[in-house]
């Protein structure tokens, strides 16, 4: 299933509980943002989470849906609440009480890019705005939801998987008292957007890859994970970083030369974590 907003692939049979999301992987960027940024073609594309619906996307064959966002992150911000418009960027916008991620340029509508780069030379309109929330914003979370609520009924619980990647120097910069800096990080909201039960089972599906896990540092979740997370209705949401260096050239924006190994490392975690809650589930004929 296909829409300007989003892309869904579907299993051809239901058998899990989870659903992947991939909210920053979108790179078709509309022809007249092109028009009006400042920046390079390449440079536009340095918030993108590259590669990783290409990471994620055999999800469907172990039961589970996956649903990647249409929209590139520069352009429209998924894992952003609708309200948090940036006044600096937005013509019309009041001052509201300072939130540190539109105050730095990343709202839902984001100002700059990677390293503080500013997309425009000034702001846009309301009109603008409210296009691309009502275009491409609300329709994904409308997906999304959908696909959890489906997930929901069948299976009595359900586990959002959002999958995202981090610049490594996010890595590289961050203090570990002196254990090894991991290469995947888990966020859950310091356990407020997910049962311990799950997340212990996704870190052991990453951790049988060989992959080094941390939670919650340096990212423990945003929107997504703070909307989506319900553990006591059972209605989990787990945000997936990953060490974009494991993967990618990214200063080239390329995938280097282990590409297809993390892919494949990935498709066997995506196999365990995507077997979340069957154990409880009683087999029923359909």
């Amino acid at each position: 299933m296909s829409h300007d907003a989003y892309q869904v692939l579907h299993p051809v049979r239901a058998t899990s509980c989870v659903v992947f999301a991939s909210p920053h992987s979108g790179s078709s960027y509309p022809w007249a943002m092109l028009r009006s940024t400042v920046l390079d073609d390449h440079a536009i594309r340095s918030s993108e989470d590259a590669f990783v619906d290409r990471l994620f996307d055999c999800a469907p064959e172990f039961g589970a849906s996956f649903i990647k966002a249409g929209a590139p992150r520069a352009f429209v911000d998924l894992n952003r609440s609708p309200d948090e418009l940036d006044p600096a960027l937005i013509e019309g916008v009041r001052r509201q009480s300072h939130n540190p991620r539109v105050a730095s340029g990343l709202g839902v509508i984001p100002r700059v890019v990677s390293n503080g780069r500013a997309i425009y030379r000034g702001k846009i309109t309301m009109a603008e705005a409210q296009s691309r929330l009502d275009g491409y914003w609300h329709p994904y979370h409308g997906m999304l939801q959908g696909l959890l609520d489906a997930a929901h009924l069948r299976h009595g619980q359900t586990v959002l998987v959002d999958c995202h990647s981090m610049p490594h120097e996010a890595v590289q910069s961050s203090v570990f008292n002196g254990i090894k800096r991991p290469n995947i990080v888990l966020g859950d909201r310091f356990g407020a957007a997910a049962g311990g039960e799950v997340v212990d089972r996704i870190e052991e599906a990453f951790a049988s890859e060989g992959f080094v896990v941390a939670r919650n540092a340096p990212f423990a979740g945003a929107y997504v994970t703070q909307a989506y997370g319900r553990p006591s209705r059972g209605q989990h949401a787990v945000q997936v970083e990953i060490d974009r260096a494991l993967y990618m050239d990214e200063s080239r924006i390329m995938p280097n030369a282990d590409f297809e190994a993390v892919r494949l490392a990935l498709r066997n975690v995506v196999a365990q974590v995507s077997q979340i809650g069957m154990e409880r589930m009683p087999l029923a004929a359909e």
